[in-house]
C-alpha cells in the first residue's frame, strides 16, 4: 500500500489495524460529472447501483503541527478509469497478519480519473472505531464520482483509546477540518495526486455513531470549535446527538442534512434522529430515513468481518478462543438469517448517501426523485420524513 505523510505547519492553511480483535471492536463501536447548471434535471444514474467509475485507493498519514504533531492515518478512495485497473493490485483491508478482506472493486494506487472535478466527502468513524469500518459505502461513493477520505481519530480508535471521552469529542471536529485542509493541499497542482481534481465548493461530511456526532458538530459547531463553512451537506448515520447537542445548537445548522438510522438500534436509539429532525429548523432540507428492523451495526462492516472468519475456517465456536467472543451477539443480530438482511441495509445506505450528496454538492436535480416521499413509498423497509425550508432551485 502507498503510505504518504503530509505535515500541517503554522505557515499552511488551516497503521492500518492488523488484528481481528481490533477490527471487531471497531465494528461494534462503531452524473457523473460536474454540472454548471444548478437547475439540472436530466436523468441520472441509479444511486443504489455501483457508479460508472472504477475505484482507486491509497493510505496516507497527515500530521497536524498546529496541534502537537497530531498524526491522523487515513484511507482514501477516489474515482478511476477502468482501463487503469488492468494489472493493478486489488485493495486488501487487513484483518490479521498478512491476511485480510480483498475488495471486490478497489485497486491500489491507480490514477484518479481527472476528466472532471470531484466532490470531497470526509467520513468519521464511531467512538473507539477505525477508518476502514465502512468500506463498502466508501467504495460505492467513490464509484459515483467522489473523493472519499476516512481518517482515524487518534486517541479514540480501536487500537488507541488513550483519550478521555471529553478530549476525544473535542478533537473530532478539528480533525475533520484539518483533513479538509490537507486534502485541499493535495489538490494543489504542485502536490500531484489530486492536482485540481477536487472542487473546494463541493465538500460533505458523513459518519457513523460517534462519527454521526462528528458530522453534526461540523455543521453546528461543538464547544469552542465553530462550524466549518466549507462543508455544504452532512449525513449523520446512527449519530450520537441527543446528549451532545441542544435544540439551540441544531438551530444553527444551515446546510442540508440527511439522518439515517435503524429502528432496532439499542446502542444509539432512533430518538437521536427524531430530536435532530425536530430541532433542525433552519436547514434548507432535512430528510430522516429510519430503516425498519436495522440495528446499530447494520451500518458498519461487521458482517464482512464475521463472514471472512467463517469462510477461513474460524467458525463461531472458535471466536472466543481468538478473542472474538464480543462479535457473536452483534453478528447474530445483524448478519444471521433471522436478522434484517444486511444486503438491504447496504443498498439503502448506498442509495441515500449517493443521491443526497450528488443532489446537494452537484445540484443534480434528477436525484430529487430518489429522495422524495414517492420513492420512499416504494421502499417497504423505510420510514420517511422530510421538510424543505428553501427549494433547491431557489438556492
Amino acid at each position: 500500500m502507498r503510505s504518504l505523510i503530509y505535515r500541517h505547519t503554522p505557515s499552511e492553511s488551516s497503521t492500518n489495524v492488523n488484528s481481528v480483535t481490533l477490527l471487531i471492536a471497531a465494528a461494534l463501536t462503531l452524473c457523473l460529472g460536474a454540472c454548471s447548471d444548478n437547475n439540472n434535471s436530466v436523468p441520472v444514474a441509479d444511486p443504489a447501483a455501483t457508479g460508472i467509475y472504477a475505484v482507486g485507493h491509497t493510505t496516507m498519514s497527515f500530521i497536524d503541527e498546529l496541534r502537537g504533531n497530531r498524526v491522523l492515518p487515513a484511507e482514501i478512495w477516489y474515482p478511476a478509469d477502468a482501463a487503469d485497473t488492468e494489472g493493478a493490485m486489488a485493495t486488501i483491508y487487513p484483518l490479521q497478519g498478512n491476511a485480510g478482506i480483498e475488495s471486490p472493486m478497489a485497486f491500489e494506487g491507480i490514477p484518479i480519473d481527472a476528466s472532471t472535478t470531484r466532490g470531497l466527502l470526509v467520513f468519521s468513524h464511531g467512538f473507539g472505531g477505525t477508518k476502514d469500518q465502512s468500506t463498502p459505502l466508501m467504495e460505492h461513493l467513490a464509484s459515483h464520482g467522489f473523493v472519499v477520505v476516512a481518517p482515524e481519530h487518534t486517541g479514540n480508535t480501536s487500537s488507541d483509546n488513550s483519550d478521555s471521552g471529553a478530549v476525544a469529542a473535542a478533537n473530532r471536529v478539528p480533525d475533520i477540518s484539518f483533513i479538509i485542509d490537507s486534502m485541499l493541499e493535495l489538490n494543489d497542482p504542485d502536490m500531484g495526486m489530486f492536482s485540481g481534481s477536487i472542487n473546494p465548493e463541493r465538500i460533505g461530511v458523513l459518519g457513523h455513531s460517534g462519527g454521526g456526532f462528528t458530522s453534526m458538530g461540523v455543521a453546528a459547531g461543538y464547544e469552542d470549535t465553530p462550524a466549518d463553512p466549507r462543508v455544504k451537506a452532512i449525513m449523520p448515520i446512527s449519530g450520537v446527538i441527543l446528549d451532545a447537542y441542544s435544540a439551540e445548537d441544531m438551530a444553527g445548522v444551515e446546510i442540508p442534512v440527511l439522518l439515517l438510522g435503524g429502528t432496532l438500534d439499542t446502542s444509539v436509539p432512533i430518538e437521536n434522529n427524531d430530536f435532530a429532525f425536530m430541532s433542525l429548523v433552519n436547514s434548507p432540507q432535512v430528510i430522516q430515513i429510519d430503516i425498519i428492523g436495522a440495528t446499530h451495526t447494520h451500518f458498519a462492516n461487521i458482517c464482512g468481518i464475521g463472514n471472512w472468519l467463517i469462510d477461513n475456517g474460524l467458525t463461531m465456536d472458535i471466536w472466543p478462543i481468538i478473542g472474538a467472543a464480543a462479535l457473536i451477539g452483534p453478528y447474530m443480530e445483524t448478519c444471521s438469517e433471522d436478522a434484517f438482511p444486511i444486503e438491504k441495509a447496504v443498498r439503502l445506505q448506498n442509495l441515500y448517501a449517493a443521491a443526497f450528496f450528488r443532489l446537494h454538492l452537484f445540484q443534480e436535480r434528477g436525484y430529487e426523485a430518489y429522495l422524495d416521499e414517492n420513492a420512499a413509498a416504494a421502499e417497504p423497509d423505510v420510514i420517511y420524513n422530510a421538510k424543505i425550508k428553501i427549494a433547491l432551485k431557489q438556492r
